[in-house]
């Protein structure tokens, strides 16, 4: 009966273990994403993209500094990867991952203002 328990328990334990693994890749997923106003990414030459939107996204585009501008705009309206804007800049990869993370809570602060 006891060897049960432990098996039962060690059992037990792993599928814990794997479902907080599962949890957690999700989490860091979803925490990579970009959200503009509720929405999926998206880009602005989307034929699904109402005027509105675009303008809403022009807007607080404006409010960047250029560089962040020109990041955010590459990486996220042009599909282009962190590395590929790190080579139009003279930059390191690791510079234009934080130019994107400091311009994307300077987005959402905007639009929480």
């Amino acid at each position: 009966m006891e060897k049960q328990v432990n098996v039962y328990e060690r059992f037990k334990k792993e599928v814990y273990r794997i479902g907080w693994r599962v949890q957690y890749r999700a989490k860091t997923i979803k925490r990579r994403e970009c959200y503009f106003n509720g929405m999926e990414q998206f880009t602005i030459t989307s034929s699904t993209l109402s005027s509105e939107d675009r303008i809403i996204v022009e807007q607080l585009l404006e409010a960047l500094p250029p560089q962040g501008k020109f990041i955010i705009s590459q990486l996220y309206l042009f599909e282009q990867t962190e590395s590929e804007v790190a080579n139009q800049l003279n930059m390191t990869q690791q510079a234009v991952n934080k130019w994107k993370k400091k311009m994307l809570r300077k987005l959402s602060q905007t639009m929480n203002s």
